[in-house]
């Protein structure tokens, strides 16, 4: 038996975004790239190590919005036509002549196997690729709150939290046939009595950052290498912040090295490519500090570097699991990143997964695990009050709740009462009435306003003024479908039908958890 657990786990989540017109907005060129670039590449990697049988333990947070695009086949039709339209570009580059010609062609071969797979291997169903996985026992599939609601903000209105909850639960359901056992709160952020809601929609186990396990009460006996216990039962892994920091830290970790390829300069910045914005075509290595001076990308080098650093990897998780006291429990060691990481931020981020899990099959003294593998192994654990906390920076809930964002909360809470309120008065209301899908759909567009991508973007200032448009757009729907509701009738049918074939999400919503 081997002395510790690695569990890898990768949360996948983006804002919904459904558009009619020829050109690719903003919010859906980052579903197409985190597609093309990430999660795409992630289905091929465990094809591959299933294909040479090295055994593979990884557990993949899907998000409900996240789920609901990639199942979506207008949606997955306008990625298909992107998807021909980079591999067209990727291969007028290679065609040239020129110091960059390499990394065209890597790219264009990675593009030409991106769109093959999604085509083929997938037949343009991504969750169903996933879901195959899952039933072979790659993949331990969980979910988060439904459009990723910072939870520990809506808490004071608490039919936020089950709405939230409860639509993701259902939503996980109507994907994969079942319920989810783990669930991922949004940005890891706790704070405490959530916990009972979690029980209550059935949740097994959750993820906390490092100090909301440090800092529980009482302190639980091994730290963030072991899970624990709350007062309702679920049970906690809390991150292994040093492992973590050297996946995630461009600056101090392996994604910085000079020969991975360079995130922040695309074609679009050198030449003109009659394409609007960034294409997602990079063909530069990150060289050095230097932000002009950038190298060509050699394939080659960047893949000798990604086996290196999982070596490196995984001889630092051996050498921590061998540290714990003789005693002690087996170690569990929990590394949580954004799936995005893997492919979009960190181009040879898959590649560098793939070597981890094929050295780890050359190890004895740790084997790659799931939550429900070590729960499986530990079912006594130690009962603790978790504290209030987040993987934000400082680690507490200001990077959602500041001075760029202090005005959205109120508003958000008012359309939760006002929720709360009308899924009681129309308890009885059949939902194929039309008052019945206003009321719907009213909790559709409560739940995207409540995105937590909003105040994130707010915050950090990337595309402000989209978040403020989204968020001012989804709760004057709300309002519009709410005041219709209070008023004893229902709005515009053509409005009505208009929001409903945009905001098309959550079909198996259920307005009475709101309340």
């Amino acid at each position: 038996m081997a002395a510790g657990h690695l569990c890898l786990v990768l949360h996948a989540h983006l804002p919904w975004c459904r558009h009619a017109g020829e050109a690719v907005t903003l919010e859906e060129s980052w579903l197409f790239e985190a597609i093309w670039e990430s999660y795409v590449p992630l289905l091929l990697m465990l094809d591959r190590l299933a294909g040479d049988g090295v055994p593979v333990r990884l557990t993949l947070s899907l998000s409900p919005v996240l789920l609901e695009m990639l199942a979506d086949g207008h949606l997955m039709g306008r990625f298909r036509r992107h998807l021909d339209h980079l591999l067209a570009l990727a291969e007028a580059e290679s065609a040239r002549d020129g110091p960059e010609r390499a990394a065209a062609d890597h790219h264009a071969r990675h593009l030409a196997a991106v769109r093959d797979a999604f085509d083929h291997r997938c037949g343009g169903d991504l969750p169903a690729a996933f879901a195959a996985h899952a039933r072979a026992g790659r993949l331990d599939l969980v979910t988060t709150a439904a459009t990723h609601g910072y939870l520990p903000l809506l808490w004071p209105e608490p039919g936020a939290v089950r709405g939230q909850i409860d639509t993701a639960r259902r939503t996980f359901r109507r994907h994969f046939g079942r319920d989810p056992e783990g669930l991922w709160l949004p940005e890891c952020g706790y704070t405490p009595g959530l916990d009972g809601v979690l029980a209550t929609q059935g949740v097994r186990y959750t993820f906390l950052e490092a100090h909301g396990l440090l800092h529980a009460r009482p302190v639980p006996p091994h730290g963030v290498t072991a899970p624990a216990r709350t007062p309702a039962g679920v049970a906690v892994l809390a991150r292994e912040p040093e492992l973590a920091r050297r996946v995630w830290s461009a600056g101090t970790g392996y994604p910085g090295a000079p020969a991975y390829r360079e995130f922040h300069r695309d074609l679009a910045d050198r030449r003109d490519t009659g394409t609007p914005g960034p294409t997602g075509l990079k063909l530069w290595r990150i060289t050095g500090r230097d932000r002009d001076a950038k190298a060509p990308y050699a394939p080659d080098a960047a893949a000798r570097q990604a086996d290196a650093d999982a070596r490196r990897f995984v001889q630092a998780v051996t050498a921590a699991v061998r540290r714990r006291d003789r005693d002690a429990p087996p170690v569990t060691l929990t590394c949580p990143f954004d799936a995005e990481l893997f492919g979009h931020w960190w181009f040879e981020g898959p590649y560098w997964l793939e070597r981890v899990f094929r050295h780890l099959a050359a190890t004895d003294a740790v084997a790659a695990a799931t939550p429900g593998d070590v729960l499986a192994d530990a079912p006594q654990l130690p009962r603790v009050e978790p504290a209030a906390s987040s993987w934000g920076e400082h680690g507490y809930h200001n990077v959602w709740l500041n001075t760029e964002t202090d005005w959205l909360w109120p508003h958000l809470h008012r359309a939760a009462r006002t929720m709360a309120i009308l899924a009681r008065d129309h308890a009885a209301t059949p939902a194929d009435t039309p008052a019945g899908r206003t009321l719907r759909q009213a909790g559709r567009e409560l739940l995207l306003a409540q995105a937590s991508d909003w105040p994130f973007m707010l915050r950090t200032g990337t595309a402000a003024r989209d978040a403020e448009h989204r968020l001012g757009t989804h709760l004057g729907r709300f309002r519009l479908l709410a005041d219709a509701l209070r008023a004893g009738g229902v709005p515009d049918p053509r409005h009505l039908t208009a929001i409903e074939a945009v905001d098309t999400v959550f079909p198996a919503l259920a307005p009475g958890t709101f309340r």
